[in-house]
């Protein structure tokens, strides 16, 4: 489960890299309900999207030129600069130095090993997203990659995580869900999931993707093809999980939308 208590590790805030930020607003608060506002009059093409008040994500101008529409996450650490060392010791690459958000916190842009792409978050004033794990919020997060023990080798030693293996039915191959350092089996994140035919041809790059939570996974589903949005896989069940679906927003950015089975 996602928490808001962060721990080193923990993925701690996401936003939307959107080339419409209107647009994208208007999307995600037909299907999840989510509100749009700006953090200040200074920054009206940065905005939070907000559930029942709370602060759910982010989204923003996309401007990075080629760049795809995506979700980012970032993951919390309480020393920015040696996480940022880790990074490029374990192989991988800083797309931005950190920078300080005023009195806020510090954030930094980086890449895995693979060529994922995913940001940290080292809180001042500001600790992250303030409501996780229920309908309408972050409740997993997921990395596609091409080799996952490549991936478990960076990630554990950037943020130290722990992996739990565990086989998908059909010899779908093999899951590995992952716990922050030192922390129990509840505090499982994420998972890493090996899809090498995914990236054989070089157009495409491993990527991070968020889960949110829905009461009503087909419900929601059925929103998102009503609001210009397009599902790549599902609604199906998955045992154990719930029923989940794959789903792209209008732009292109992938989200997954999970009703979990009761007890998971």
């Amino acid at each position: 489960m996602i928490t808001t208590d962060f721990v080193p590790g923990s993925p701690c805030w996401l936003d939307l890299g959107a080339p419409d930020v209107d647009a994208a607003a208007a999307f995600y608060g037909a299907v999840f309900g989510w509100r749009a506002q700006a953090f200040d009059e200074q920054m009206s093409s940065y905005q939070s999207f907000r559930l029942d008040g709370k602060v759910v994500g982010a989204v923003g101008q996309l401007t990075e030129e080629g760049a795809r529409s995506a979700w980012m996450i970032y993951f919390h650490t309480p020393d920015i600069d040696a996480t940022v060392k880790a990074v490029e010791q374990a192989g991988g690459s800083i797309r931005s130095a950190p920078s300080e958000v005023s009195e806020e916190g510090r954030f930094a842009q980086v890449t895995d090993s693979q060529g994922a792409q995913f940001a940290l978050w080292q809180p001042g004033s500001y600790a992250g997203i303030e409501a996780a794990d229920g309908p309408g919020s972050l409740c997993w997060v997921e990395l596609y990659t091409a080799d996952s023990a490549d991936a478990q080798t960076f990630y554990g030693t950037v943020f130290g995580w722990s992996g739990q293996d565990v086989e998908l039915p059909g010899g779908g191959g093999t899951y590995t869900m992952v716990t922050p350092k030192g922390q129990p089996p509840e505090r499982m994140f994420g998972g890493v999931m090996a899809v090498p035919d995914m990236f054989a041809s070089g157009d495409a790059k491993p990527y991070w993707h968020p889960v949110f939570g829905s009461a009503d996974c087909d419900a929601t589903v059925a929103l998102v093809r009503e609001n210009g949005g397009s599902v790549s896989m599902g609604p199906e069940d998955a045992e154990g999980i719930g029923r989940l679906a794959v789903c792209n927003d209008p732009a292109g950015a992938e989200f997954v939308v999970l009703t979990p089975s009761e007890g998971s």
